[in-house]
């Protein structure tokens, strides 16, 4: 298979995240004015709670001031464009799919920089008073693109893998 028909495919999941991440942050901020109500219990356990998160995944790095959220954005934006130049040699649908995933996550956080100053954050998942990080749409595609891209790499660098390739050689 070559490598171009994948950049498409690619492409095609970073807008697809985008457009999900930047919908679901109007509609938090617009139709449910989650920022007035603050907290919407959805199921036991899933709420829809307003976080503007100045740092980065889960918090880290909020103290960074008002230098902050310009520079985490460039660094988002170097980061993109690294996945583009990956995009460009991937060599199997799931891995132009997780990198897409992965960079549209990051552009969408990087519109909400640059309009608010910080990531419009809203899904809040808790249990037995457990509380995990309130996150959003983009951070989940992050996530799971990390996590896709992670399990591929150990399914295809397992010795086996790299034995049985190696003898399709000879």
């Amino acid at each position: 298979m070559t490598r171009r028909p994948l950049v498409p495919l690619g492409i095609g999941a970073a807008v697809i995240v985008l457009v999900a991440d930047q919908v679901s942050k109007w509609c938090i901020l617009n139709v449910l004015d989650l920022q007035s109500v603050g907290s919407i219990a959805l199921l036991p356990g899933l709420n829809l709670t307003m976080v503007w998160n100045r740092g980065v995944t889960f918090g880290l790095l909020n103290s960074l001031g008002a230098w902050g959220s310009p520079a985490l954005g460039v660094g988002a934006l170097v980061v993109v464009a690294a996945l583009g130049v990956w995009l460009t040699r991937a060599q199997r649908p799931v891995v132009a799919g997780a990198i897409g995933a992965i960079a549209g996550g990051a552009v969408g956080n990087v519109i909400d920089r640059l309009r608010f100053g910080a990531v419009v954050d809203f899904i809040h998942a808790h249990a037995w008073g457990w509380s995990w990080y309130v996150f959003n749409v983009a951070d989940s595609a992050i996530v799971c693109g990390v996590a896709v891209l992670l399990l591929d790499g150990l399914r295809t660098s397992r010795p086996h893998d790299r034995l049985a390739g190696a003898d399709e050689g000879r």
